[in-house]
């Protein structure tokens, strides 16, 4: 058996990423090992920015998982950053003294931030925007409210500002330039781009020069610019721009310029050394978006394997802006000149914008604001350097117009070269995905996504991958079925909820009017669904809109198939008194109630109440001090709790004053399902704390707190979200989690449902593993409910008294649709 060769990666980011799957595709010739800065697999950097703003999770942006290390042989250092490379042992050795020998090196040690010199640069509070610790870091510091000041107007200071302004902080965007993203647009597309962000709320302040950054205590309070203006912020965050990281390198002896110097087959002046992604300088230039860093990647497999030719060639690339709600599309070079043209296009009312400019009846550069799905068409005749003169009068109106109409979307696929550029992230173009479809059999977007690719990174090409597969497959290929809301939008639940965060939507007229929708004021479906996330994500702003509730929640009562209603009231724990059931006696024998029964959620049901008599019920519960037991809400119903150690020779703590403090800290706050709790005194589990959405068991040394559990139509036991030591604890954690469910869940999502989408491990690194992150999201909760927790009963008979609303008004097509 041949011996394998040794090779050594340092540096675990994307090019070096993409470099091994190509290598590994060719063969099995190494054994690999990667040194890794951060304590962490590879992930999608390019999608830190819808981590930032909430969209995505750090398990959705992973790119290569533990299990692929481990199925492919690697050894992966975490954490260990590498401090020396012995070019004559042949050795690489990290900081915390690893060292490993090589036959072959990579080196990929990537860029770092720049960050401006200023005064107060280093003061606690000044954050870079590079990797997943930054954007934690800004996670955090945006949970605590306040401001921020970003510096920088280019790509990633406004994807920081967008993600920033989204989690609620007030942010100022300082640029030194007179337009946004002066590299890759325009002045007028900078424009139309400056006064998107501002409509959001995004302070945009361009030809302002930084002075200094004024700290109070060690801590940022504020920047001043040169003109003597006076900014207050929480954080600052530098995204002024990147510096290959070379310095490595350059203790090792290897040729450094602006970046470690290669050849177009990616060798360093070692022969035994290669290097890949923004570290590199190649052909004179360095680069930083990662379609150039994926070719080098395939071009330094392509040369560990063998003898090749392969190299890597300059192209332009495009550019495009991850900020929900924005479209930009650039590439190639739109300076003006007197040797070339442009042809524009503007819609002042639509806010879009398109120039096309032409040097010698051929492409050269494309800016796309607002309208950006030709940006691929354009890229692909730039490229090609094909002449344009023949369709110059209808070039700017975009592929679908050229040969006088109209052109069927697959038509224009088709009449892509194989050579076209589908997903400009990746490099992938249209004969690779249609080579693999037909090779491999693929025919779903899932399995096109792993086996190329293509629309796995920011996801804007998905829409051309399907209509490569669509062309491919023909009658085999069918678009994955998406769930929309209802019938009035073509929207499903994640991007709504998306949206309404994104474009600070707060009012369900505003959201059907950004997003489109098909009829003018909804649904039974969709309104209460809308209402829902509105309330989840603007307490304190939104006003919950009675009339898009069913007609349980309308009335606070559960509806019968009489036509009459149930009543229940709170009982905090299952605990009631003498006084309390001698009000529910009284109201049962004064407005004739035929049934009075003990529920399973340790609570009394008057069922059979009258339609009118149900504003004199509630008043006549209300004034002996008893407050709606929401059986019909999406929300909090019970906390079923077992006697523990006030009476119990089995119990390990009070779990009925825990369950009490449980229900007295989450009644009254809405939740995207109905949410059932129970806290079991130990683990014989009386109270049947594991078939709960939450449930917690008493235990020796504190408490068990499990979630995701069902015992409906669905039966499934919870998971453990983990132990804590106090009741203290356990209302955090319980807050926290709920809080959590709130804001992602989708609307009538069981929890089970929930957990079993975002995963249980994701959920419990969230709330349990994260210290901090729980403790944001407590006070998230705790801050809702402070507009929650107002007892509808005693608000609606003090309203009905008054004639300013009726909750009995009917609405049937919510009353069926219940």
């Amino acid at each position: 058996m041949t011996q394998k060769l040794k090779l050594v990666v340092v540096g675990n980011g994307m090019a070096p990423g993409r470099m091994l799957e190509h290598l590994f595709d060719a063969g099995d010739a190494y054994d690999v090992t990667i040194f890794n800065a951060e304590p962490r697999v590879n992930y999608d950097r390019i999608m830190l920015s819808p981590v930032l703003s909430g969209e995505k999770s750090f398990d959705d942006i992973i790119i290569h998982d533990e299990a692929w290390y481990k199925d492919n042989g690697i050894t992966l250092h975490m954490g260990a950053k590498v401090s020396k490379i012995d070019r004559e042992a042949k050795t690489v050795t990290s900081e915390n003294g690893i060292t490993e020998s090589y036959d072959k090196l990579v080196v990929a040690t990537g860029s770092d931030p720049f960050i401006i010199p200023c005064p107060g640069h280093k003061l606690d509070g000044v954050l870079a925007y590079r990797d997943l610790d930054d954007t934690n870091a800004m996670r955090d510091a945006a949970g605590k409210g306040g401001s921020a000041v970003v510096i920088g107007g280019g790509l990633l200071g406004l994807e920081a500002a967008a993600g920033l302004n989204i989690l609620g902080m007030d942010v100022t965007v300082l640029h030194l330039m007179p337009t946004l993203m002066e590299r890759q647009l325009d002045t007028a597309a900078g424009y139309l781009l400056e006064k998107e962000l501002e409509s959001r709320g995004i302070d945009i302040r361009c030809k302002s020069n930084t002075k200094q950054i004024i700290g109070e205590d060690g801590k940022v309070s504020g920047v001043e610019l040169d003109d003597g203006t006076l900014i207050k912020c929480d954080i600052v965050v530098m995204a002024v721009g990147i510096r290959p990281s070379v310095q490595l390198a350059k203790d090792a002896g290897l040729e450094v310029n602006r970046g470690i110097v290669t050849t177009n087959g990616m060798q360093t002046s070692d022969p035994d050394i290669l290097s890949v992604g923004e570290c590199v300088e190649v052909g004179g230039m360095v680069y930083g978006l990662v379609a150039p860093l994926y070719q080098m990647a395939k071009v330094a497999a392509a040369h560990l394997t063998g003898p090749s030719d392969a190299a890597f060639v300059h192209t332009e690339t495009p550019t495009k802006l991850k900020v929900t709600g924005c479209d930009l599309y650039s590439v190639g070079d739109f300076a003006e000149g007197d040797d070339r043209e442009d042809i524009v296009l503007r819609d002042a009312k639509s806010g879009t914008y398109k120039r096309v400019i032409i040097q010698d009846n051929k492409i050269i550069g494309a800016v796309l604001y607002g309208a950006v799905d030709d940006g691929g068409w354009y890229n692909e005749m730039l490229k090609s350097g094909e002449d344009i003169s023949e369709m110059r009068d209808t070039l700017i109106f975009g592929q679908a117009f050229q040969g006088g109409g109209a052109v069927d979307p697959l038509a224009m696929v088709a009449n892509m070269s194989d050579d076209a550029e589908i997903c400009g992230c990746n490099g992938i173009t249209k004969g690779t995905i249609v080579s693999k479809i037909n090779a491999m059999g693929l025919t779903t977007l899932a399995e096109v996504r792993a086996h190329t690719k293509a629309s796995a990174s920011c996801g804007t090409c998905t829409g051309l991958v399907e209509n490569v597969m669509a062309l491919t497959l023909g009658d085999e290929f069918k678009l994955p079925d998406v769930e929309t809301m209802c019938s009035c939008t073509t929207h499903d639940h994640g991007t709504v909820r998306r949206m309404i965060k994104a474009k600070e939507l707060k009012s369900i007229p505003a959201v059907m009017q950004e997003l489109e929708w098909n009829t003018p004021e909804g649904c039974a479906k969709c309104r209460p669904a809308l209402n829902y996330y509105l309330v989840s994500d603007w307490p304190g702003e939104y006003v919950d809109d009675q009339q898009s509730r069913f007609i349980n929640e309308r009335v606070h009562a559960n509806i019968q198939k009489d036509g009459t209603y149930s009543v229940v009231p709170r009982m905090f724990g299952g605990i009631t008194t003498p006084d309390e059931l001698r009000a529910i006696a009284d109201v049962a024998d004064k407005f004739s109630i035929p049934t009075v029964k003990v529920t399973g959620g340790q609570r009394i049901d008057l069922l059979g109440v009258k339609k009118d008599d149900l504003i004199p019920v509630w008043k006549d519960l209300n004034d002996a001090g008893m407050v709606s037991g929401a059986a019909y809400a999406k929300g909090l119903r019970t906390v079923k709790t077992c006697v523990g150690t006030d009476w119990c020779r089995f119990g390990t703590q009070d779990s009925t004053g825990l369950g009490i403090k449980l229900e007295r800290l989450l009644w009254g706050s809405w939740s995207p399902a109905k949410l059932k709790l129970a806290v079991s005194g130990c683990p014989r589990n009386c109270s049947e704390s594991t078939c709960k959405d939450i449930g917690i068991v008493c235990v020796d040394s504190g408490y068990e707190i499990l979630y995701g559990g069902a015992a409906g139509l669905h039966i499934q036991g919870t998971t453990k979200l983990g132990n804590v030591e106090t009741e203290e604890e356990v209302l955090e954690y319980c807050g926290a989690l709920t809080q959590y469910y709130r804001e992602t869940g989708f609307y009538l999502e069981r929890i089970y449902k929930w957990a079993d989408r975002l995963s249980y491990d994701h959920v419990k690194s969230v709330i349990y593993d994260d210290a901090e992150q729980r403790k944001t999201y407590y006070e998230r909760f705790l801050y809702s409910q402070t507009f929650a927790q107002i007892d509808p009963w005693a608000e609606r008979v003090q309203g009905a008294e008054a004639h300013e609303f009726s909750p009995l008004a009917d609405l049937s097509s919510l009353e069926a649709a219940e």
